[in-house]
């Protein structure tokens, strides 16, 4: 994938390997590669954010560390701040799918820049963005952790691009009418010593009923194969064994 268009992540300050290795993990699914941090607190690497990236080796291999802010964002000329509120400064405000779509539409390289885990960014980080990104949230708790942000603003960029969808397993064909005739037959012949389709008068539209709805699923000739073994195994006398039929 190329990063023409890919936004680099910015972690200010982060506290935590754990957190750095989540947010890693969460840029990564979403196809982002480029991991640049500002001071992490303990130092990097951080031998506690390989485990907590779950495999996402690539992204903390390629990670940059920055002095500040503008050395990590200087040839970005689109950066956004992630932030619950603008604190004072005056800047365009935006949602993550907003930002993700201009990313997408802007020339140029673009960032989005994370503040540690506990503060958020001070005033001075988001003085130096372009715009904020603000999360449509719940006000009466607004309590995302460092990687959850993250993978919002991934998510919405990568709606954007060609990623490949989960493995989706091959779907049977419909079973053939002739086997779904036989599973309603069975079910008839089933039901009728036990006078399920008594009164008389209401013998052909309960035996429609129960067609419509044997018919509904779409069953294919596994599943059918299923179904006539269980009525085959209800149809035996306890503790008789027949032949396996289907399913059964």
């Amino acid at each position: 994938m190329s990063a023409g268009n890919n936004p680099v992540i910015v972690l200010v300050r982060p506290q935590l390997g754990e957190n750095i290795g989540k947010a890693a993990r969460a840029m990564l699914n979403f196809g982002l590669t480029e991991l640049r941090m500002v001071t992490p607190r303990d130092g990097w690497p951080n031998p506690s954010a390989g485990p907590a990236a779950a495999g996402a080796d690539l992204v903390l291999e390629k990670a940059q560390v920055f002095e500040s802010l503008a050395e990590a964002v200087a040839d970005c000329p689109h950066v956004y701040a992630t932030t619950v509120r603008k604190r004072g400064v005056t800047k365009p405000v935006v949602t993550p799918e907003a930002a993700a779509q201009a990313i997408h539409r802007d020339a140029g390289r673009s960032a989005i820049v994370f503040g540690p885990e506990r503060s958020g960014l001070e005033t001075e980080d988001v003085a130096l963005a372009r715009a904020i990104i603000t999360v449509p949230i719940n006000p009466e708790f607004g309590s995302l952790n460092l990687a959850q942000a993250v993978i919002l603003c991934a998510y919405e960029w990568s709606k954007g691009v060609a990623l490949a969808q989960p493995t989706v397993e091959d779907m049977l064909p419909p079973a053939p009418q002739e086997e779904l005739e036989g599973m309603i037959a069975h079910f008839e012949a089933m039901l009728e010593p036990r006078d399920y389709f008594f009164p008389a008068a209401r013998a052909e539209a309960t035996r429609l009923t129960l067609r419509t709805m044997l018919t509904k699923p779409g069953w294919n000739h596994l599943e059918v194969r299923t179904m006539r073994g269980v009525l085959s195994a209800l149809e035996r006398v306890p503790g008789v064994r027949g032949p396996r039929r289907g399913g059964s």
